[in-house]
Formats: structure tokens, sequence, C-alpha cells
């Protein structure tokens, strides 16, 4: 009788519970990077920050989340090397899964915004090149991951950048900055709508059964544009001009009609994190389900199972409410000082980054995105905006983070090895 027969409700639930908590860290600490600048930025209160990622977590998480699951899950690893040993890969996911989780508490114990991406990766490659070869592990996978992680700040440092350039030319340097905010604000919002409903129609309802064409879901995209820009200008009717606030702050009415964009971007910030990230907790654990319940047979693709992206979307939203608040300082108000303008900014950058990203199957890291779209509007109002030794400090830990979650792993895996054999 194999491991895996003798032991099958074991691992399934160590599966659970250790995929559990590797979501919770993902809530605790990566969610912050979609909430920070919302937060920080004074647009929403923490308890509101609180109910939009509860809500759009986890519909990213279940409606979007199944595209990028099978790149962390098939991608690195070479399945055709596991075949006569298929409880080694149930023992190195279990440890990644646990390596990976515990990394995450220690990071948002101190407070650093780490890339969960980075975790579970760096995770998997150590037990893979140590506890099985070298070989195991597709390096040139591993290196478009790793180049993805240099390309996703710089391309949402970009995009914010140009965004922020597009807000200061059309609305702050205007003669009468309230009117234009009114006029064009609903134009970012149809974009906010659209950039989110592309995508999300174009490659993560696959595993629902809906199978759109490029023209259909570009029409269903525009509609859905269209709604939030009518909700938009519904909404912006109650925001009037504050003689007395602009006296102190030139712009402090311009920045109420910002307020009401960026729940939209705070809505679509979690959607697209949900969609991404829930794909660093449940990938290895399906994994593991997948060779368990097929009795040792390990495929490079297998279905993945709707309650697996619940128990993965749950574990989000109980990090985020149980832990969240220290990460969301980091990121909301530590490294540049953030208006609802700036913010709007940075967070539809970041999420039309992940967003894209999700959508071609590319593990990027939400941290990384996040950070370099506030970067981006940092550095749209010159050097002396950002607070150089809170990035350093970001830095470091992402440097940190891969050897981490390789180190932890690899001793896990070696003492699961163990005890099962």
């Amino acid at each position: 009788m194999s491991i895996l027969a003798q032991y099958t409700d074991v691992f399934i639930i160590l599966a659970c519970v250790f995929g559990f908590f590797m979501a919770w860290g993902v809530g605790a600490n990566d969610v912050a990077n979609a909430m920070g600048t919302s937060v920080g930025s004074k647009a929403i209160t923490i308890k509101q920050a609180i109910v939009i990622a509860i809500l759009f977590e986890f519909a990213g998480a279940y409606l979007a989340g199944g595209e990028v699951t099978a790149t962390i899950r098939k991608g690195i690893i070479d399945p055709g090397l596991l075949s006569g040993t298929p409880e080694l890969l149930v023992y190195g996911m279990l440890a990644s899964l646990l390596a990976a989780g515990i990394w995450l508490l220690v990071a948002t114990h101190f407070g650093w915004p780490v890339s969960t991406t980075h975790s579970i990766v760096g995770a998997i490659v150590g037990f893979a090149a140590v506890g099985i070869s070298m070989d195991a592990v597709s390096w040139g996978k591993v290196g478009k991951i790793a180049a993805s992680w240099v390309v996703s700040p710089l391309l949402a440092g970009t995009i914010a950048f140009a965004l922020f350039r597009s807000v200061q030319g059309l609305i702050l340097e205007k003669d009468d900055p309230f009117a234009n905010a009114k006029r064009y604000v609903p134009f970012y919002m149809f974009l906010v709508g659209f950039i989110i409903a592309m995508v999300t129609l174009l490659k993560g309802l696959k595993h629902v059964g809906l199978h759109l064409s490029f023209p259909e879901a570009t029409l269903w995209s525009v509609a859905v544009g269209i709604g939030v820009l009518l909700i938009g200008v519904w909404m912006l009717k109650s925001v009037k001009r504050d003689e007395k606030a602009d006296k102190e702050f030139h712009f402090s009415s311009v920045e109420k009609v910002f307020g009401v964009l960026m729940m939209f971007t705070a809505c679509a910030m979690a959607f697209a994190h949900g969609s991404n990230d829930v794909a660093n907790a449940v990938g290895p654990l399906a994994a593991v389900v997948a060779v368990v319940e097929s009795g040792g047979i390990v495929a490079g693709k297998s279905v993945m199972p709707a309650w697996i992206l619940l128990l993965g979307g749950g574990g989000i939203v109980a990090g985020l409410i149980m832990y969240g608040h220290k990460v969301i300082a980091t990121v909301g108000t530590n490294i540049t000082e953030l208006t609802p303008s700036r913010g709007f900014a940075a967070t539809l950058a970041a999420a039309a980054t992940v967003v894209i990203a999700s959508g071609t199957g590319l593990p990027i890291s939400t941290t990384h995105t996040l950070v370099g779209a506030v970067l981006g509007v940092g550095l749209a109002r010159g050097m002396a905006a950002l607070n150089m030794n809170i990035v350093k400090t970001i830095f470091m830990s992402w440097i940190i983070t891969l050897p981490a979650g390789a180190a932890l792993s690899i001793f896990f895996f070696f003492m699961l090895k163990g005890i099962f054999s």
C-alpha cells in the first residue's frame, strides 16, 4: 500500500489547513497593498476598506483566480521527474505553503509589505532544487517569473506617472480645477470599469463555463464602463465646492471629487489582487489534492475545484480582518504623502498591471506593482516627495523574502519526509 493511499485524508486535511494559513498571510500582508493607497489618501476608512476587500477580493479570487493558479502549479516543477515518487511533490507543496505562511506572518508583524508571490515561488524552488534535484525546476519558467518582478513595478510606475501627469494637465494646473475635475473624473471612472471587465471576461471566467470572443468581451466591458461612469456621475452630484477649505488647501474640493473615484479604484484593485494572488495559496493546495485523489498521478494540469477557490478567498478575508492594519500603514502613509488624486493614479495603474498579468497567466507580485505605482506618482511630483528610508527598507525585505521562503521550505520538506516515510 502506497504512502498516498495510506494517508489520503491526512494529506488533504494538512493541505487545507496550510493552504488556509497561507491565504491568511496573503490577506494580512498583501491585501494591505490593495487597500493601502485608498486608506492612506483618506478616501476611505479602514472599516470601509475591509468591507470592500471582503466583497471584491473574494469575487476576484473566485471568478478570475483560475488562470494564474495553473502557472504557479505546473510551471515551476517538471511533473515528469516526479511520476515515480508523487509523495515528494505532496511533501514539497505542503512544506511550501507552511514556509510561505510563516514568513508572511513574520513580515506582517514588522509591517513589511513583502511579496507573497516571491514567498511561494522561493519556497517551491527551494524544496524542488534541494529535495528532488536541480533538474526538477523549470529554470526557464522561474527566469520569466523573476523578470516579471522587475517588469511589473516599472510598468505600473510608468502607467501611474502618465496617469498622474494627465490629472495634472487636465485638472490640477487649470484655472478652475474643481469644474475640470467634475468634467473629466467620470472618464477615469469609465476606464476603471472597462479595464477590470475586459480582462475578467476574456480570461477569468473560463472555469465557470463562460467563453466570450474578443468583440463580445469588448462590448460587455464598454457597457460595464458606462454603468460605472453613470453611477459615478450620480455620486458626484452630491460633491459641492467648499470655498473655506479651498483657502487652506487650493485643491481641497478637487480632492473630494477624486475621493469618489477612489471608491471605484479601491474595488478594482481588490478584485485584481484577489484574481492574481489567490493562486499563491490555492496553487500548491490544488496540486496536493489532485495528486492524492488521483492515487499518485502527477499531471501538468488539473481542474481547479470551486471549493479550493472558496477556501483561498475565505483565508484572504480572515487575514485582512485580523492583522491587515499593520502593512496598510506602511503602504498608505509612509512611502509618500498620498491624496485621493495621487492615490487614484497609483491604484488604477497597479490594478491595470495586475489584471493584465492575471489575464496572461503571469504571476507578478502585487506588492512590487503597487509600490512601483506609488513611486511613479511620487516621482511625478519630484524625488523630494519620496521617503527614501522606507523605500530602502521595503527593497531589503524583498531581497530577504526569496531565500527565507526557500530555507524554511527545505526544512519542512525533510521534516515531513521523515515523519511520513
